[in-house]
């Protein structure tokens, strides 16, 4: 191959030494093995540009050094392969690249220029696009409501040129979702190549790429490959991290080798054999990366038969396994094997038969006796908020169990071996699973799915961001649970790995098996003709395997505002049924009293949308609308001047904002939970009520009732002017990007700080905003009440979340609308009202309020569980 950077090759197993030229680093020498402490002479006729150079960078965790002394010089024009084991330290020197963490020690310097102070936000600025091993994106929002959030304006242009220019970055990259599809509904794939959309969009000065083939077929890792080469020839620096080694070979100038979050080899690509990176990765020779095969001979008896199985996205799928044999199943991504592995592991019904050991199984017993390694680990495989043993022990309780409770003893010991057997680095089993290495974390769904002692193993991409060595480790324990006779059923994207790994493989294409290959036909290159050649034969290309079957109908049932069309036809019948038993329902009187009902609520649940919208919740906004009225009654009353009652104002706000920012002080800095930082503030605020005002006092200025009661007509202003804030907040929400990041925030906290959201400054304004709204909802109340009451307003905390429910915001974040939160609020208000000219109870207004909030969760699930 030809470099795109400069020549020369350095030496190995150290650190740079910052006196020598950028081109040439000298190190020191260990004999860590066959390679290191090699000088490989470099010619210095052609130093290349430094797009980076991070130097002496440092790093620890809790006192563990995840880096020590690294440098790394990231050259204009250059592919830079990194490689390393899992946890040698690869993903966290690219964070430091990206400014998304912050080294301990070191310095970074782009462009010739020292950078103080790195963050996602600098860097975007600077031109670095990084595209990670998991991708960044937020599941709750719209594919192009992503890229809005991560792409500049100054990229995307504006209006019907804007959509132009998104569908365009997605043409690019062979990705075939709909700009409207929630990102949450695209395969892995896709999420992948939006990712690299993205990235590719802002034409970078420096790309890094972090395990960008795992997910993709053999189609779009070659559109990959192309991408990356345009890239580098137009002077992009990129940094491309794997654990395959064809793929360094085929795309890398120079290659840097980590262990142990230490350099331990840099060299040019072509100066370098594999078996010597090889041995820099792991430390060590290996012999061999896949375990042998059994001959045929040797083979057992049938374990596994399928017979015809059906389901959603594969048809008519049959097979058998014998005892040591394993099965592999190939094809373009998303041509229906998961979706088999899924079926045999119970996780989705099917039609056919399934025997496993001589006894048929049901879905629900394939669901028991199965254990299924998931592609997408984080999604599927692990809880990432629980330790490394919770997450290994998992399934395999019953193993565990004593006379009345759990032995934990038992339970250590057992984790603990089947750890130390796989080799899973970890500082402690208690370490929460979310802090390891990405092979590290599929270590541990394998370790799971042994301690079962399952009845069939189902693999799907088992070692997709796995390095060399946890690969060959995970191959020799498929391998050798074959040969206990437990069926070995393994799904991947890498015809190289179904090669080595399986004695027979399914090549299938739209849901059907079209080719069974077997014993030494099992080649790479059988496995991608047959691939290639059945999808073209079934008259579809890969594109169409990736792409998106998602439907306007569809989009609008999982969208946003289906909850608002169902909420408006409740409110129809219900007005309608009220008007059949009573003629005075529609009066102008009531319709007046209910409007403002609903403005003085409204304005609330306008506040309670934009916190739940970030994922937290606010219980303070009912004795904070209270408070406020409170304060009002010592200063808007008949004998105080307009001065006085302008103050009163002021002092209003400045409560309403002083507790929003207390609010989410607590929550993002002092690390309080939404509900302990707002219970806390709805205590305290209750306490300081009663404390001005122990009864109702101060009566309200005529003037100032009056002027909140304006009306046009039988619509006071005050509703008016909430329909206006609701419909301006709603165009903010969806087409500014301060409420794109909002949503960004409650979908994915971790996304959202990696494209660049300044996660804490938006949760705070999120809570003061929240707030904002109480006080303007609190005027409309203090008009309605014409007294200072300390009792009142403790209801509203539970009347606006059951109004923000009711219009399909999610409790959990990223999901909502403002139209939806406005409607719910109405219909709350009439729900109260209809039950007076009813004449029901009371005792009948809150089993109306809940019975419509279960109805509402009901058919909200049930529409978007139907078009999943």
């Amino acid at each position: 191959m030809t470099p795109h950077g400069a020549a020369g090759a350095v030496t190995t197993d150290g650190p740079a030494d910052p006196e020598r030229a950028p081109a040439a680093v000298a190190t020191t020498t260990e004999n860590h093995g066959p390679t290191e402490g090699r000088d490989m002479t470099e010619d210095t006729a052609v130093i290349a540009e430094s797009t980076m150079v991070l130097s002496g960078i440092s790093k620890n965790y809790d006192g563990v050094a995840a880096l020590t002394d690294v440098t790394l010089d990231i050259r204009r024009g250059e592919v830079h392969a990194l490689l390393g084991e899992n946890g040698a330290g690869k993903s966290t020197l690219m964070g430091v690249a990206s400014g998304e963490v912050s080294p301990d020690g070191g310095t970074i310097t782009g462009a010739g220029q020292v950078i103080d102070r790195l963050t996602p936000a600098v860097a975007a600025q600077l031109g670095i696009a990084i595209v990670h091993q998991h991708p960044a994106v937020l599941p709750d929002l719209t594919v192009a409501e992503n890229i809005r959030v991560a792409v500049p304006a100054s990229v995307l242009g504006t209006g019907s040129d804007q959509t132009q220019v998104m569908q365009r970055m997605l043409d690019d990259v062979g990705s075939s979702a709909h700009l409207e599809d929630r990102v949450v509904g695209l395969s892995v794939a896709q999420r992948h190549l939006l990712e690299l959309a993205k990235a590719l969009a802002i034409e970078p000065r420096l790309l890094i790429l972090d395990e960008p083939t795992a997910p993709l077929g053999a189609d779009s890792v070659d559109m990959l490959f192309e991408r990356v080469r345009r890239a580098a020839a137009s002077g992009t620096a990129v940094v491309y991290i794997t654990h395959r080694l064809a793929e360094v070979r085929e795309l890398a100038d120079r290659v840097t080798v980590l262990r142990d979050g230490k350099v331990r080899g840099v060299a040019e690509v072509d100066a370098i054999t594999d078996d010597e990176l090889l041995a820099l990765i792991v430390g060590r020779q290996l012999e061999s990366t896949f375990p042998p095969k059994p001959p045929q001979a040797e083979l057992g008896g049938e374990v596994l038969v399928v017979d015809g199985i059906s389901g959603t996205g594969f048809s008519d799928v049959s097979f058998t396994a014998r005892s040591g044999e394993i099965i592999g199943i190939s094809g373009i991504v998303g041509n229906g094997q998961s979706e088999v592995l899924r079926a045999l592991s119970g996780l989705s019904s099917f039609s056919g038969s399934v025997v496993v050991g001589g006894d048929s199984r049901s879905s629900r017993d394939l669901r028991k006796r199965s254990a299924y390694l998931p592609a997408d680990r984080h999604a599927e495989g692990l809880m990432m908020s629980l330790s490394v043993r919770e997450n290994a022990a998992l399934s395999a309780l019953d193993r565990f169990r004593g006379r009345v409770l759990l032995d934990r003893g038992r339970e250590d010991t057992m984790v603990g071996a089947e750890l130390d057997a796989l080799d899973v680095k970890t500082a402690s089993p208690e370490t929460v699973v979310s802090a390891l290495s990405g092979g590290n974390q599929q270590k541990v769904v394998l370790a799971r799915a042994l301690l079962a002692r399952p009845a069939i193993v189902l693999a799907d991409e088992p070692t997709q961001g796995v390095d060399v060595g946890a690969r060959a480790e995970i191959y020799r324990i498929l391998r050798e649970v074959s040969a206990t006779g437990v069926p070995v059923v393994v799904a991947s994207s890498d015809a190289k790995e179904l090669e080595g790994l399986c004695d027979r493989v399914l090549v299938m294409s739209r849901g059907a098996v079209l080719d069974v290959v077997e014993g030494d036909d099992v080649t790479e290159q059988r496995l991608i003709h047959s691939a290639v050649s059945a999808t073209v034969h079934q008259g579809g290309g890969a594109k169409q395997a990736l792409g998106s079957a998602s439907t306007r109908l569809g989009r609008f049932l999982t969208g946003d505002y289906a909850p608002v069309v169902i909420l408006a036809l409740v409110m129809l019948l219900l007005g309608a049924f009220v008007l059949s038993q009573n003629s005075r329902y529609l009066a102008p009187f009531n319709l007046t009293s209910v409007m403002t009902s609903c403005a003085a609520l409204g304005f609330i649940v306008l506040g309670q949308t934009i916190v739940l919208m970030t994922g937290g919740i606010d219980l303070s906004v009912g004795p904070l609308a209270g408070f406020l009225v409170v304060i009002g009654s010592f200063f808007l009353t008949a004998e105080k001047s307009a001065a006085v009652m302008v103050l009163g104002l002021l002092v209003m706000l400045a409560a309403a904002v002083g507790t929003g920012a207390a609010n989410g002080s607590l929550i993002r800095f002092a690390k309080f939970t939404p509900v302990a930082a707002t219970l806390a503030s709805y205590i305290g605020i209750q306490g300081l009520s009663y404390l001005l005002r122990d009864s109702p006092g101060g009566n309200i200025a005529i003037s100032v009732t009056r002027l909140v009661k304006t009306k046009v007509g039988p619509v006071p202003v005050v509703f008016l002017l909430l329909v206006v804030v609701a419909v301006a907040l709603e165009y903010g929400l969806r087409r500014r990007l301060p409420g794109l990041r909002l949503r960004a925030l409650g979908s994915s906290e971790d996304a959202s700080r990696r494209v660049g959201v300044d996660v804490d400054r938006t949760a705070v304004l999120a809570y003061v905003a929240a707030s904002f709204f109480v006080f303007l909802g609190s005027i409309v109340l203090l008009g309605q009440l014409g007294i200072g009451d300390p009792a009142q307003g403790v209801g509203y905390t539970l009347s606006s979340i059951t109004a923000v429910v009711l219009g399909g915001t999610s409790l959990l974040g990223g999901r909502g609308t403002f139209i939806g939160t406005l409607l719910g609020a109405g219909l709350i208000v009439q729900v109260f009202n209809a039950m007076v000219f009813l004449d029901l109870s009371q005792t009948w207004q809150y089993f109306f309020q809940g019975a419509l909030i279960v109805a509402a969760a009901v058919i909200y699930s049930q529409v978007r569980r139907a078009r999943a």
